[in-house]
């Protein structure tokens, strides 16, 4: 399978050009994810006025694993950038209301952007191009929480249903798509080309598991053992996904995903 370099930096988070979203926006609930609460709206004490985060480079040290895992698809730096003022300067209600809808939107332009590059999609592009031209002027919507987030997800899961058909091919392993496999020992599994879509690896061993060209859409790999698993032609993995998961400098990673600076 061939891919074209991916070209999704706009859709990556860049926190350098953002107001903090996440870390006011959102609810942290003190959990293993998080040392504290945190009401939505209210600027976590660990914000600094320029927008930073004060531990950074400590924020799993600290009790803030949630925040490594955390990855707004470039929603926030967008917000930041329509607005043109920040919620220091302005009331922020609707820049907080925006995000987890932009971001879904965001979500929904990185997985059209990796199924534009699959040759064996070829034959969708047009209607691929087609849907991500529409996402995309609904992010510049005046207000993109009116965004009918639930009819654009089945649209265009339409397509990435035929792009995954088309890229696993005639050869497809077993159909494990909302699979409970919590704490599964999976070690060196042969789970190519497997329909892993929504599938529940919580804590499961995949140490050296064969997961190429395996459709991992909404899959949820927190905590799952991915240490010299070959996910090379993973289908529709996200960045927040490996970086809830467990890998080493042995984990071969899609083009597209950084390699978690905390494996």
């Amino acid at each position: 399978m061939t891919r074209a370099k991916p070209a999704r930096a706009d859709l990556r988070a860049d926190c350098t050009n953002c107001f903090g979203l996440c870390c006011v926006a959102l609810t942290f609930a003190k959990s293993a994810d998080f040392a504290i609460d945190k009401d939505a709206g209210d600027p976590c004490p660990n914000l600094h006025e320029d927008f930073r985060c004060g531990i950074h480079q400590k924020l799993r040290p600290q009790g803030f694993q949630g925040c490594t895992v955390y990855d707004c698809f470039g929603a926030g730096q967008k917000i930041s950038r329509l607005a043109g003022k920040s919620w220091r300067e302005q009331p922020g209600q609707k820049m907080f209301a925006a995000l987890p809808v932009m971001r879904q939107l965001h979500e929904l332009l990185w997985y059209l952007a990796e199924a534009v590059e699959l040759d064996e999609a070829r034959s969708l592009r047009p209607e691929i191009h087609e849907a991500s031209e529409r996402i995309e002027k609904l992010t510049l919507e005046p207000d993109v929480t009116s965004v009918d987030l639930t009819k654009e997800r089945q649209q265009v899961n339409v397509l990435l249903l035929q792009t995954s058909e088309l890229v696993r091919g005639k050869q497809k392993k077993k159909d494990r798509r909302g699979a409970d496999l919590i704490g599964a020992k999976l070690r060196k599994a042969d789970l190519s080309r497997a329909n892993l879509r929504g599938a529940y690896l919580i804590a499961a061993d995949l140490r050296d598991a064969d997961l190429r060209q395996a459709d991992l859409i909404g899959a949820d790999l927190r905590d799952t053992d991915l240490r010299g698993a070959d996910l090379t032609g993973a289908l529709f993995l996200t960045q927040s996904q490996v970086n809830a998961a467990r890998g080493d400098d042995a984990t071969r990673l899609p083009a597209a995903i950084i390699r978690p600076s905390h494996w």
